[in-house]
């Protein structure tokens, strides 16, 4: 294979670097692949001069920004990375709300800059997390019921595509490819910025978790539902279901984007339930939420995951859910957690973007995080049939950010009528598939 040539301003990695290793490795522990280069582009001409050249070379193109692809889909065996994590950064202009993000852009730094502007943009819950992987999916988060998903927010992107060309996809400018970027995004190109809309908001919520026996999950489940069905948009809400120091709980986690006054009243029935095990609720700011879980996501860990979207969150699911809690292998940390939807997210028509799932009261998932390689097997399985389970009270769609099977039907994801479409799009916008290492439509 030849090298790329002068043209190329930013950094290179090839296997026996002194760098190589650090340069390989992904969020996830449990994905461990040797790719033949690693490409790190300084701005939009590398990007094309890195495409180019892995298409004269016929190599497999993984395209990395934040490197959280749960199934690992940011790194590859033999091919190329195209690794955008030297092209970062944020700018948020204060008067017109908006915020101009690079492609290789970490949560925090959107987060930072529009909060300095007095000003927020709805992304997920781990401030590593890359920008563009998230918002590609959709982009969902604690603010979601208040302001909807990332991509709700989303006013432009500019990507390389397969055949090297920089476009501009938005409502104005090819709005087919930016209704499909919107959802089933990594399929069509390598985003290299996007331009979001922002909103007020001065950074003060109240937040924390309630933890109480798992004896009582029924319990809490209703009372979880019935505040989240008297309380306003800005109240978004998860119940879970995992272990704290060795015995099972139950817990709600809380973000209340309103009035400490508004947050107190809303949540007085929750706070007042039984005697908790545990309750940190508290008045906070958005970013100190933001990075909570930083930590205990960071990265080395292995981890898999299996999610749906719910119509509704009956007893007995949550009866199902306690039952296949107990069975976590040992050693592990998990569990299932029930995110609240509605609100912001319903408000948009379910044809507006590919994201499918607007019509759905609940996102649940099973997570599990571990170490020891020797059990990768039996986590893989708990999850599965965790939420094998589960298959009789889901809705439509999936979020394909959490899609981890590479066999998962495109039907199952969109639907029939959005499926169609997508693979309409992909043969408009890479015919030869060019971008595959992602939930692939096959044009």
């Amino acid at each position: 294979m030849r090298d790329l040539d002068g043209s190329f301003d930013g950094e290179i990695v090839r296997p026996g670097d002194p760098g190589y290793d650090a340069a390989r490795v992904v969020w996830n522990g449990l994905v461990d692949r040797h790719p033949a280069l690693i490409a790190r582009p300084t701005h939009v001409g590398d990007v094309v001069t890195a495409l180019r050249f892995a298409r004269e070379e016929d190599l497999l193109i993984a395209v990395r920004c934040g490197g959280h692809s749960i199934p690992g889909f940011s790194t590859c065996d033999d091919g190329i990375v195209i690794d955008l994590s030297r092209m970062r950064g944020a700018q948020v202009d204060p008067e017109q709300r908006t915020a101009r993000v690079a492609g290789g852009a970490i949560l925090a730094e959107l987060d930072e800059q529009a909060q300095a502007a007095g000003l927020v943009c709805p992304v997920g819950v781990v401030s590593h997390t890359g920008v563009a992987g998230l918002t590609l999916g959709g982009g969902m988060g604690r603010l979601q019921r208040k302001h909807g998903l990332s991509i709700d927010n989303l006013l432009s992107v500019e990507l390389v595509t397969a055949d090297g060309h920089l476009v501009r996809a938005s409502e104005e400018e090819n709005p087919e490819l930016f209704w499909g970027l919107r959802g089933a995004g990594a399929n069509f190109g390598i985003a290299t910025s996007f331009t979001f809309r922002l909103h007020p908001f001065d950074g003060k919520i109240t937040h924390g978790t309630v933890v109480h026996p798992a004896k009582h999950a029924r319990e809490l489940a209703a009372v979880y539902r019935n505040t989240l069905e008297a309380g306003p948009d800005e109240l978004w809400m998860s119940f879970g279901l995992g272990a704290a120091d060795g015995r099972p709980v139950a817990t709600v986690t809380v973000h209340h984007c309103g009035p400490g006054e508004q947050a107190e009243q809303d949540l007085a029935e929750l706070r007042a339930f039984g005697a908790p095990l545990d309750d940190s609720i508290e008045r906070t700011r958005y970013l100190r939420a933001q990075q909570l879980h930083d930590e205990e996501e960071a990265w080395g860990h292995r981890f898999y995951m299996k999610s749906a979207f719910l119509p509704a969150l009956p007893d007995e699911l949550v009866d199902l859910a306690v039952e296949q809690g107990s069975r976590v292998p040992q050693g592990t940390d998990g569990g299932f957690s029930t995110w609240a939807c509605g609100g912001a997210i319903a408000s948009v028509p379910d044809d507006a973007t590919a994201f499918t799932g607007r019509d759905a009261s609940f996102w649940l998932a099973a997570e599990i995080q571990w170490n020891d390689p020797a059990l990768d097997d039996a986590c893989r399985e708990w999850c599965r049939a965790a939420m094998s389970g589960m298959a009789p009270f889901e809705s439509t769609g999936r979020y394909v950010n959490d899609v981890s099977e590479a066999e998962e039907r495109l039907t199952s994801i969109y639907g029939d009528a959005k499926a169609e479409r997508l693979v309409a799009l992909k043969r408009e916008w890479d015919p030869e598939n060019v971008f595959r290492l992602n939930q692939n439509i096959r044009p």
